[in-house]
């Protein structure tokens, strides 16, 4: 009877193991996606200095500038 007891106790063991280690698995997943990085630009200041600015706050108008545009912008 003890011997039946014993390995009842052991597979409840073993059980609630592989239950915990399973949602151990799935909550660092959880975590780990739930933290994005956020998106940063690096452009240039009309003085010459790189900063990095977050992409979210930038209005893209996806127009290209020529050289001539950017020769009078900078500030020397």
């Amino acid at each position: 009877m003890s011997n039946e007891n014993s390995k009842l106790a052991r597979r409840k063991f073993v059980g609630w193991l592989g239950v915990f280690s399973v949602g151990g698995l799935l909550g660092s997943r959880l975590l780990k996606q739930a933290k994005p990085e956020p998106k940063t630009v690096r452009m240039l200041t009309q003085d010459g200095k790189l900063v990095e600015v977050d992409a979210a706050v930038l209005n893209v108008s996806k127009k290209r500038i020529t050289d001539d545009e950017l020769q009078s912008w900078i500030k020397k």
